[in-house]
C-alpha cells in the first residue's frame, strides 16, 4: 500500500529561486516519507549566480526558514544548495551542518557534504564533474572535492554564465550531454552538482551510456536522509547509489 505519511519527516531547505529541487524529491520519495518545505533567501535573483552570489546565500541567516521548518519537527533537514557551500569549503560545510542540528534538534544533510558522503560510500577517488556553474565557482567545487580526497580528473561545463532562472531551465538532454562530456577513462564516477539542475531524470541513462557510478546533489542528499532516517529499501530508477543497502 502507498503512503503519504507516518514513516519520516523531511524538512528541506529550497533557494527561492530553485524549482527543481521539490519535484526531484517527490520522484525519489520512499514510502511513506512526507517531504516539506522552506524558501531561503541571501542572493540577488536577477544576478548571476557566481561565487560572490552564493558565498553570500551560504552565508545568510537561516533563523527563520528554521523557525517555520520545525513547525512540522522533521526527522531530517536537508539544506538544499550545493555552490552554497563549496564556495565556503569543506569546513564551513560540516559547521552549517552542525549549526542546523543544534538549532533544530534534527538529523542535518548538505548538499555538497551529501555529494562527498557518496563518493566515499561507493568507495571513489577519481571522478569527473559537471555542473551549470560559471567556471570559478567550479573551480571551488574541484578544491572542495579535493579537501575531501576526491580527484577531479575531468570536467564539463556550461557554454556562457546561466542566471539563477537558467541553470533550471536546462532539460534533461542538456544534463545528460554535460555530464556525458565529463566522462573519462580514468574516472569511477561522475558527479552532477547542482540541486536545481535535472540530473536525477538522466542519472539511470547515464550510467548505462558510460558504466560508471552517477552522483547528483539532489540524489545523494536522499540517500543520506534515508541513512538517518533509518530506511534502508533500494530505491530503483535513479542510480546505483540509491539501489544499494544504506544501514
Amino acid at each position: 500500500m502507498t503512503q503519504s505519511r507516518g514513516r519520516a519527516k523531511l524538512g528541506v531547505l529550497v533557494p527561492f529561486t530553485n524549482s527543481n529541487l521539490e519535484p526531484d524529491m517527490a520522484l525519489m520519495r520512499p514510502n511513506g516519507v512526507s517531504l516539506h518545505f522552506a524558501r531561503m533567501g541571501g542572493y540577488d535573483q536577477d544576478k548571476i549566480p557566481d561565487a560572490d552570489q552564493m558565498h553570500g546565500l551560504g552565508a545568510a541567516d537561516l533563523e527563520e526558514p528554521l523557525r517555520l521548518l520545525q513547525g512540522v519537527c522533521p526527522d531530517v533537514i536537508l539544506y538544499g544548495c550545493t555552490s552554497a557551500t563549496l564556495t565556503h569549503g569543506l569546513d564551513f560545510d560540516r559547521i552549517l551542518a552542525g549549526r542546523i542540528k543544534d538549532t533544530s534538534g534534527a538529523a542535518t544533510v548538505t548538499a555538497a557534504g551529501a555529494l562527498v558522503h557518496a563518493l566515499q560510500t561507493i568507495g571513489t577517488g577519481r571522478v569527473g564533474f559537471a555542473s551549470p556553474y560559471v567556471p570559478a565557482i567550479n573551480d571551488m567545487a574541484i578544491a572542495f572535492l579535493s579537501d575531501a580526497g576526491i580527484e577531479t580528473v575531468a570536467r564539463s561545463e556550461v557554454g556562457g554564465a546561466l542566471d539563477n532562472f537558467g541553470q533550471g531551465a536546462l532539460d534533461p538532454q542538456a544534463v545528460y550531454d554535460l555530464g556525458l562530456a565529463a566522462d573519462h577513462p580514468q574516472i569511477e564516477a561522475l558527479v552532477l552538482s547542482c540541486t536545481d539542475m535535472r540530473s536525477v531524470e538522466i542519472i539511470a541513462r547515464l550510467e548505462q551510456a558510460t558504466g560508471k557510478p552517477v552522483i547528483s546533489s539532489n540524489q545523494a542528499m536522499m540517500f543520506q536522509a534515508m541513512q538517518l532516517a533509518g530506511i534502508d529499501e533500494a530505491l530503483r530508477g535513479y542510480g546505483q547509489l540509491l539501489e544499494r543497502k544504506r544501514l
